[in-house]
């Protein structure tokens, strides 16, 4: 891969999505958006429907995981140096009540425990 001296870092990609220049797909299929970012912190917003439901008529689980994953690889992302990418290798999930159409907006705050050279560590909460 060849180096490109003037590419962005992972902070000012992310201050350019946050400024509505880059779009996620998952964000705009899911409806939710990357509204805080700081190097090591973000905070994602989303407001859950009935399109995200589960048959037992509650938010399926995978929406929470999705935006606590999202929140976790992103405040990754907001420090890592120009061309480099990441990956999540594992994703703990737990659950303390479920969410529905009702519950409003939640806030997915992820945040960076460790960045090494090779492995990461993130956290999130979703309130």
């Amino acid at each position: 891969m060849s180096m490109m001296a003037d590419a962005p870092d992972g902070l000012a990609q992310l201050r350019a999505m946050l400024a509505g220049q880059l779009k996620v797909p998952m964000g705009v299929k899911l409806g939710f958006d990357l509204v805080e970012i700081e190097r090591g912190h973000v905070v994602f917003e989303g407001r859950p429907d009935r399109s995200v439901y589960n048959p037992l008529g509650s938010v399926h689980g995978g929406y929470a995981a999705t935006l606590l994953d999202s929140a976790c690889g992103i405040a990754v992302h907001s420090q890592l140096p120009a061309n480099k990418g990441h990956t999540t290798l594992e994703l703990k999930v737990s659950y303390v009540r479920g969410l529905t159409e009702h519950s409003g907006t939640v806030r997915a705050t992820g945040r960076t425990i460790s960045v090494g050279r090779r492995v990461a560590f993130a956290e999130a909460t979703l309130h």
